[in-house]
């Protein structure tokens, strides 16, 4: 993985360099951990003119490190009163005779800034930009096997629920209990906080599970997803519990599960971001539901659970090969409720099978 690790850094000095910069300071935590291997409590990264310097704010008291450090890197451990890794990392930069400093601003807070500016007058701050999101999009197959194993653990900790006495239960146990047995199951942890709604309260995209009881006839929707190794993955269903769905629920589950395949279908190397999120938007609007729509219909997944790209319809740029998404319509119906159907891929070309399904949990209407 060191090599692994080197080429990602050689690449980012290749954009900082070609933007006027031969030193840069990532202090993101989910880029530290991309370029470094891991990112241990409050951690920057330095690529410095010669070597390139992980500095952290010393040990963390009782916090999990993911991840273990590159070796090739040269690590730093700061006293605890040591101060700030981001200004030691720029007084290190200007010691070694660098002019320029790029940044990443859309981390860094105004008071953290004018501190590194402070520690290092002479030394010109760019700005680095987006520049490791952008390398973060197109994942190698070792990231994408991180991701295939957390959707399994998932679609298991989803599987043996569903197995399990469901009616009287809250929507609160449900979600802890999920979170235990992804845990269980070897999870690092939850990807997000896992969403359970019943009844009026399903179909919510992003609901936070309340003490409400699952109760006969209910929609039942769930949202969760496994951390493997730092990676993310997310899946949706939804379903109805005890009994046989009545018709709005199979007309309404049929509509979503039919905008989910469209979008899911629109997944190509090539295929502009809008043009996916169209495909299962159209679906949706075509029979009445364009109201209280989510603002995307998916999104990229890795490191975070919610990155670059976005599904959206003014998102701009195209997919490549070896991309993770999301494909998530959903529809709610206030005082009712809704059904949400979501699942993890990585777009792959029509020669090497189309997109490939990560979170394989059935899609068929279920009565529990």
């Amino acid at each position: 993985m060191s090599e692994v690790y080197a080429t990602r850094r050689g690449r980012l000095r290749e954009r900082s360099t070609a933007g006027g910069s031969a030193t840069a300071l990532v202090t993101r935590p989910a880029n530290v951990r991309y370029l470094a291997g891991a990112a241990p409590h409050g951690s920057v990264l330095l690529l410095g003119t010669g070597e390139d310097i992980l500095l952290c704010g010393g040990p963390p008291t009782g916090e999990a490190v993911e991840g273990r450090p590159d070796e090739a890197l040269n690590v730093r451990v700061l006293p605890r009163a040591g101060g700030d890794p981001a200004v030691a990392a720029a007084g290190l930069a200007a010691g070694q005779g660098a002019e320029s400093l790029a940044v990443e601003e859309h981390h860094l807070t105004v008071t953290r800034h004018r501190a590194l500016g402070s520690v290092a007058p002479r030394l010109r701050l760019a700005d680095l930009g987006g520049a490791v999101e952008q390398l973060r999009v197109i994942k190698d197959e070792e990231e994408i096997s991180c991701l295939r194993i957390g959707a399994e653990i998932a679609d298991q900790a989803l599987g043996e629920l569903l197995e399990s006495i469901l009616v009287g239960r809250t929507e609160r146990h449900l979600a802890l209990e999920l979170e235990r047995r992804l845990v269980d199951h070897g999870a690092d942890g939850p990807a997000f906080a896992t969403s359970v709604g019943t009844g009026p309260n399903s179909g919510r995209r992003g609901h936070r599970p309340t003490d409400r009881r699952v109760e006969e006839g209910d929609f039942l929707s769930v949202c969760l997803g496994a951390t493997y190794r730092g990676y993310r993955c997310e899946i949706g269903r939804t379903f109805v519990i005890g009994t046989s769905p009545a018709d709005w629920q199979i007309e309404l589950y049929d509509l979503v599960f039919a905008a989910q395949r469209a979008g899911r279908e629109a997944l190509a190397p090539g295929a502009a971001y809008r043009d996916v999120d169209r495909a299962a938007r159209q679906v949706l609007d075509s029979a009445g539901h364009s109201e209280g729509l989510p603002p995307l219909t998916g999104h990229g997944v890795g490191l975070e659970i919610d990155e670059d790209p976005q599904l959206a319809p003014a998102a701009m740029g195209k997919l490549d090969a070896c991309v993770p998404v999301t494909v998530e319509p959903g529809v709610h119906i206030p005082g009712r409720g809704g059904v949400r159907i979501d699942d993890t891929l990585v777009v792959r070309p029509e020669a090497d099978g189309g997109p490939e399904l990560l979170t394989i949990t059935t899609k068929e209407l279920l009565a529990l």
